[in-house]
């Protein structure tokens, strides 16, 4: 899999950027449709993404990095090396949390509200950005044989693509880009409901990717580790208890989805 999008002399621009921006600008304009519909001001979410989003990158580079702090205390310049992949998207979930507590704080707004808008953005650009995974040829899981990635139809580009050094792999960014894909859905029904309030759109993410992304987990090959433990189906623990937390708080106290902040 050739990972470089274009070459220009020295200048190496690779895939994994290329889709990480188209997933930003989706993301992006996505956010400021809806945030517009609450009624709150362009200028401050335009800032607000501003500093949120190369935050949050910085804040998936440090968590993967910290997690791998054998190979980088021994190779510290390839911390800056991000366009090699590296960025794990729990850390940029947290580092992007942190910026909106400040926002919501500073400018009077219901958490809750914006979270609903952020993470179905969110999980927009994670849908998008596991393809980059792919071109990275990366988070690929165990060996498996060229008859079983045949019979689940997959197309040839993907199957070439997981053959790697050697071997045949599990598609597992295919498996949760297309589980993430279906939370879309899901959330995007339950979003036009009537009986829709403020932070079920939020629990239903929290719930949806962290049992998916549990499930996933088993079948990496590259994951952050915490001794012997997967840090990501801790963190997905974390993000299901929350989930159901959040689902019944919306439910007893949530208002109707409305336009007031």
């Amino acid at each position: 899999m050739n990972s470089i999008f274009l070459k220009i002399g020295n200048i190496e621009i690779y895939w994994y950027s290329i889709i990480l921006l188209v997933a930003f600008i989706i993301g992006c304009t996505y956010i400021l449709k809806e945030t517009k519909k609450i009624g709150i001001p362009k200028e401050k979410i335009e800032n607000f993404i501003f500093y949120t989003i190369p935050i949050s990158l910085v804040g998936a580079r440090i968590y993967y990095v910290i997690f791998n702090h054998t190979y980088y205390f021994e190779y510290p310049l390839d911390i800056i090396k991000v366009w090699e992949g590296g960025l794990a998207i729990h850390g940029g979930i947290i580092a992007g949390l942190i910026c909106l507590i400040f926002f919501v704080k500073k400018n009077n707004i219901n958490i809750l509200k914006m979270t609903d808008i952020l993470l179905i953005a969110l999980i927009i650009g994670q849908i998008i950005g596991r393809w980059g995974n792919f071109m990275n040829s990366e988070a690929y899981g165990p060996t498996t044989s060229l008859a079983f990635l045949k019979s689940i139809h997959l197309p040839n580009f993907i199957i070439n693509g997981m053959y790697i050094d050697g071997v045949y792999h599990h598609p597992t960014f295919l498996y949760e880009s297309l589980w993430n894909l279906i939370g879309l859905i899901i959330i995007l029904i339950v979003k036009n409901l009537k009986i829709n309030k403020t932070g079920i759109i939020t629990s239903i993410y929290l719930v949806w990717y962290g049992v998916g992304r549990f499930m996933i987990e088993k079948l990496r090959t590259d994951s952050l580790m915490f001794h012997h433990i997967k840090v990501a189906q801790i963190v997905s623990i974390f993000m299901i208890l929350i989930g159901i937390i959040v689902f019944i708080y919306s439910i007893k106290k949530g208002e109707k989805n409305g336009k007031n902040i």
